[in-house]
């Protein structure tokens, strides 16, 4: 083997790196040799090849910039030919001015025999000779014979042989539309750094940077000669492997002006090798686009990090993650607000709380950020923050009461905020929870730090369903929709439950959701129809209370007996499940009094047949009373739960019930107020001075050391005075409830009726003999009667009742019966003898009530002679026959 004798240099090899044109090489040294020989560019001698395109602008003049034709071939034919083979070559000579090497390269085991390239360029008509040069006879041979040939650059017609190369991407979106996640032939023209290449693509010529998908390798900050650790290894070994080699780029997605792909080599994903190598880690932000998934990359990277290579050489496994590991079955009780769940194991039976991996809820200050807004803490989160009852109604209608497979993925240590989560992948039926939320556009997923590993074990499918409801602008992703629910808090707002009441009886079976079960016949539910939250009583029946918290101190106030298992087994039943309910009244607080399905199921009926309640005797009028006194007795003779200590004893009818006559104790009486419910407040006429003595030295004392207007602030069940807003004088007053703007609620205890006025009107009962004796009001109902279910006929009956009572009038009072600790009166008018109750009968505005009673017998058979006389009639509410007789008949009540 001969060197050229014009050659400076002794015979060299060398790996081909890359091709700059089809004159000008870079020659790498053995990849083996440590430290590896620095590059070499050499320019092939005695020929000249056409000047490839350059992209305008810096330095680089318009006219410098154009391509000459057949350029891109000649370089192509060079590149195809010698890029990363290993050749020989000798540098001839090298120029003084520029410093740029010289020389000839030859493929083959020998010079004498190997193929010389500038040659073949020549012979390929890609390169013309220079006439200056010396020994290059043969060189000009070539050139003859390819012009002769008509062969590359010497064809007749140039025309298509220059490139028009597109150097700047606009919107680099479009590009990845318009490509459509299709494999585009390229060739990589430069690696910036081990994860970031430029590439060309062909046959469009579009000139682009390429960031890898899913993987971020240690790189070069502009400005600055700080590298980070193995940047430069990352280069050479994505620059062994792809410099202006031919692949194939499937555009994913764009960030900033850069494309981010994939890269498909012959020889295999080189996102992967960087990975297993360590020369890469995992980036979250673009894994979710990676085509064909991201399991390899993890799995890639989870090599590397066990074999803690390059730049994991320091990796220490976060001690919190996968420490509880592991797998279960266990039905869901309870959906949270978007991202956490209550479920029973089906192992041990436990309640857990768990909260989806790596998902995160919606959140008011998102969009508060966003636009500017104050942020506000909002006091009810299910319903003020956008998409948080969407999420968790997704969640409810999917999940509570079905079987789902936990998979525990890591634990969030407590911290002076939060408490210990346990974050896991749940799926129901196959389908993984967390992405279907994020399909849906109810969520958004985590982002951790790149060294942080506890994120769910789905992670990257978590991302690719957020990309894609991003793209299709669902849900949180588009502003547009984001809009809070209007939701009315009516618990306890006595108000409010009145106007709504004949809303919900004219409505029939009324669909809700049970939001919270408090005991086991007391429940919060959400009435979607009318955007409403009420608190809900069952009816018909009487249960034990459970524990509960006291309002002030929260301490636990201990429950009744089976009050906690009566809960328990409510909220088991149905609680966040869609529930039917249908409303019979409400009671003093506001509260609706009712009955409730959870499908078939009757809940009251079900409470007494597992003796977790006792039937009410309000029952009584109701269609179910027969269906829950059967269940009733049943779990009696059972001895279960609440009956468990039962000992049946044979009916003793009571003394007072045997006596054949009615026992007349009459008391002299004065009425000073009637309810809209039949109850009537009185005054014994005996106590009338003893009244009127107190109440005027109660004002005397008022007169004299006038209260300080303000100074006192009255607080519920409090006793005090108030002036009454009809007449503008004191009477002694007890506050009933506290409402808002200084508003109070106050019954007045020497008279029955009542009022809202200011807290300002009120003021301290003096302390005098006397002051602190009970309300001279006495509270009775009326016997046997009840009003009419018709609400008009009821009001009606009402203005009737307080007609005939006229107020001051006086009356004979006689207690027939005591009943839920009521005492129930018959009034007689003293100057007629009438019986109050049996002229309202008559008149038509009342409904006689049957009992049982021996001594009350004589007394009804009077009531139900008054009744047929108004049926015959045709008063009142019997105008247009019987209709209770119709209501049997339509409704399937006959007979009971």
């Amino acid at each position: 083997m001969s060197v050229p004798p014009t050659a400076i240099s002794p015979l060299c090899k060398g790996y081909i790196k890359q091709v700059n044109s089809g004159d000008s090489v870079v020659i790498r040294g053995p990849p083996t040799r440590v430290p590896p020989l620095p590059d070499r560019q050499l320019n092939l001698s005695n020929i000249t090849a056409p000047r490839l395109g350059r992209r305008p602008g810096g330095n680089v003049k318009p006219e410098d910039a154009r391509e000459e034709p057949f350029a891109f071939e000649a370089r192509e034919y060079l590149r195809k030919k010698l890029i990363g083979k290993l050749v020989l070559f000798v540098v001839d000579y090298k120029a003084p001015a520029t410093g740029r090497e010289y020389g000839n390269v030859y493929v083959g085991n020998d010079i004498e025999t190997g193929e010389n390239i500038a040659e073949s360029v020549v012979a390929e008509g890609y390169a013309s000779v220079r006439r200056e040069g010396k020994g290059n006879e043969k060189l000009l041979e070539l050139e003859e014979a390819a012009k002769m040939a008509q062969r590359g650059k010497w064809a007749l017609n140039s025309e298509g042989h220059i490139r028009e190369v597109i150097w700047t991407i606009e919107d680099p979106r479009v590009l990845v539309d318009k490509f459509g996640r299709k494999a585009v032939n390229g060739v990589v023209e430069h690696v910036r750094d081990g994860s970031t290449v430029r590439v060309l693509l062909t046959p469009s010529y579009h000139y682009i940077t390429l960031m890898m998908s899913g993987i971020r390798a240690p790189g070069f900050k502009q400005d600055s000669e700080a590298v980070e650790p193995y940047a430069d290894e990352a280069k050479v070994f994505t620059e062994l492997r792809l410099l202006h080699q031919d692949v194939q780029v499937i555009l994913e997605s764009a960030s900033n002006q850069n494309l981010v792909g994939t890269i498909i080599h012959p020889n295999g994903n080189i996102a992967e090798l960087l990975l297993r190598e360590g020369f890469a880690r995992c980036i979250d932000w673009s894994m979710g686009s990676v085509t064909g998934g991201a399991e390899k990359l993890r799995a890639a990277e989870k090599y590397a990090k066990e074999r803690k290579v390059r730049i994991w050489r320091e990796y220490q496994e976060n001690p919190n993650s996968g420490n509880l590991k592991g797998q279960f079955t266990a039905t869901v009780m309870e959906v949270g607000n978007g991202d956490s769940l209550i479920v029973k194991s089906h192992g041990d039976g436990s309640l857990k709380k768990i909260f989806l991996a790596s998902i995160r809820p919606p959140r008011m200050d998102e969009r508060s950020v966003e636009e500017g807004e104050q942020q506000k803490k909002p006091t009810r989160p299910l319903y003020e923050i956008p998409f948080m009852f969407e999420a968790r109604e997704f969640m409810r209608k999917k999940l509570v009461g079905k079987e789902v497979h936990v998979t525990v993925d890591y634990v969030q240590p407590a911290n002076k905020d939060y408490q210990e989560k346990i974050c896991c992948s749940v799926k129901a039926d196959g389908t993984n929870i967390g992405e279907a939320l994020l399909n849906k556009g109810y969520a958004t997923v985590v982002r951790y730090r790149q060294d942080d590993d506890q994120r769910a074990s789905d992670y990257d499918l978590l991302l690719a369903a957020e990309a894609k409801a991003a793209k299709d602008a669902k849900g949180l992703h588009n502003k547009k929709e984001w809009k809070t629910l209007t939701v009315v808090d009516i618990t306890g707002d006595t108000v409010k439950a009145k106007q709504f009441l004949p809303f919900f009886k004219r409505a029939g079976k009324t669909a809700a959701v049970v939001e919270f079960v408090a005991s086991g016949s007391r429940l919060r539910l959400y009435v979607a129809r009318e955007s409403r939250i009420i608190t809900f009583l069952l009816a018909g029946i009487s249960c034990p209370r459970g524990d509960r918290p006291e309002p002030k101190s929260r301490e636990i106030i201990p429950g009744e007996p089976f009050g906690n298992e009566a809960r328990d087994f409510t909220k088991a039943l149905c609680h966040q499940r869609d529930v039917e309910i249908e409303v019979d009244d409400i009671d003093k607080a506001g509260n609706f009094i009712g009955w409730l399905w959870i499908g078939s199921k009757n809940l009251s009926l079900e409470l007494v047949e597992m003796g977790y309640a006792t039937v009410h005797f309000s029952a009584e009028k109701t269609p179910y009373y027969r269906a829950l006194k059967i269940a009733e007795d049943n779990v009696k003779a059972r001895r279960e739960n609440i009956w468990r200590d039962y000992i049946e004893v044979k009916d003793e009818i009571k003394p007072e019930d045997d006596k054949l006559e009615r026992k007349l104790d009459l008391k002299n009486v004065v009425v000073t107020n009637v309810t809209d419910d039949l109850h009537v407040f009185v005054q014994y006429t005996d106590e009338g001075d003893k009244l009127e003595s107190l109440t005027n030295e109660i004002r005397r004392d008022l007169a004299s050391n006038p209260p300080l207007t303000g100074a006192f602030t009255p607080k519920k069940d409090t006793v005090c005075v108030a002036k009454y807003s009809l007449d503008g004088e004191w009477y002694r007053a007890k506050v009933l409830k506290e409402l808002t703007n200084r508003q109070v609620s106050v019954q007045f205890i020497d008279y029955g009726n009542g009022e809202v006025l200011n807290g300002a009107k009120c003021a301290p009962l003096p302390t005098l003999p006397g002051a602190n004796l009970p309300g001279f009001a006495k509270e009775y109902a009326l016997a046997c009667v009840a009003l009419p279910k018709d609400e008009d006929y009821a009001a009606d009956s009402n203005v009737a009742l307080k007609e005939e009572l006229s107020f001051g009038g006086r009356y004979q009072l006689n207690v027939e019966y005591k009943e839920g600790g009521v005492d129930y009166v018959t009034l007689t008018n003293e100057s007629t003898q009438d019986d109050v109750g049996e002229l309202l009968i008559r008149d038509g505005c009342l409904h006689v009530v049957n009992r049982r009673e021996k001594r009350l017998q004589k007394l009804l058979q009077m009531y139900k002679s008054a009744e047929k006389e108004a049926k015959t009639d045709h008063r009142g509410v019997w105008q247009y026959g019987d209709v209770t007789e119709d209501d049997a008949r339509e409704f399937g009540m006959a007979g009971r």
